[in-house]
């Protein structure tokens, strides 16, 4: 249950100059991924709508043209027409030059957590964990290298941003994503690696690949990841995998409260167990 980081999905990474061996990786923008992409199929408006949707979050619930055009690296004739066309869609409105999305967004989403069994089946499991140990309760998915939070327990603000469900995290620093990294295969992991940005959120991030292919392998054995302070000063968080009937692990739950409150100890001694015990109920009623 970390905190929602504005982090962008870097993606695959590009080379920011011509000045030898020793020149940086840059990451492609979003527009660059976008463009990259020559399949004679692909729409190139509607991916580009839909970046524009997803540059709005709720640190920033209001943005202007220049700014989502900043924000996505795609032309600001561009998105003037994506935001013309998804106002007329009734899905953002305007003020000035300010645009925000409206209510009818949510539509884009329900779809998927009224039919997902994970989603529906979580929430009074994730009550029950929450209201047990006064803690906030998580459940996520990995999705395109990034954590998502599929359903959500608040029972307190611990982080510096809210977090919801559609929340995103990156994998590498969080207990959820750890637990998720942790039961890819060796293919899937190394696509992972290839593709994202190691980044330091805090001086305890670890950003190193082969030390946190270590850490993965301690956490597939010992069934639980814990990760202090590594997203954001102050919040520790542990995590479990959750299986479906097939055996494979398909998401993860997790609680996260303030270190200063909660013990590492307290965190795999209480909160370990009764995570354990949840896990378990959302696997037996998972397909």
């Amino acid at each position: 249950m970390e905190t929602e980081v504005n982090t962008k999905k870097t993606g695959k990474a590009a080379l920011a100059g011509s000045s030898g061996p020793a020149e940086e990786k840059r990451a492609l923008t979003i527009a660059e991924e976008i463009d990259a992409l020559t399949d004679p199929s692909f729409m190139t408006s509607l991916a580009r709508g839909l970046a524009v949707i997803r540059a709005f979050s709720d640190q920033r619930r209001s943005l202007t043209i220049a700014q989502i055009s900043h924000r996505t690296g795609i032309p600001r004739a561009a998105v003037r027409r994506c935001l013309f066309t998804l106002k007329q869609l009734g899905y953002v409105d305007s003020e000035a030059n300010n645009f925000s999305l409206k209510p009818k967004i949510l539509t884009l989403g329900y779809s998927y957590l009224s039919s997902t069994p994970l989603t529906v089946s979580a929430q009074p499991t994730l009550n029950a964990i929450s209201r047990a140990l006064g803690e906030s309760c998580s459940l996520a998915v990995l999705d395109e290298g990034e954590v998502l939070y599929v359903s959500r327990s608040a029972a307190s603000r611990v982080m510096s941003v809210a977090l919801n469900t559609g929340s995103r995290l990156p994998a590498y620093c969080t207990s959820l994503g750890r637990i998720l990294l942790a039961h890819l295969d060796e293919e899937a992991l190394a696509s992972y690696f290839s593709q994202i940005e190691l980044k330091a959120f805090t001086d305890k991030t670890v950003v190193s690949e082969a030390r946190l292919r270590e850490i993965l392998s301690r956490v597939q054995v010992a069934g639980y990841a814990l990760v202090e302070e590594e997203l954001e000063i102050g919040l520790r968080s542990i995590a479990v995998p959750v299986r479906g009937a097939s055996g494979n692990v398909i998401a993860a739950l997790n609680i996260g409260a303030q270190a200063t409150r909660v013990s590492a100890r307290k965190m795999t001694e209480e909160f370990l167990p009764a995570l354990l015990k949840g896990a378990q109920e959302l696997s037996v009623l998972l397909p």
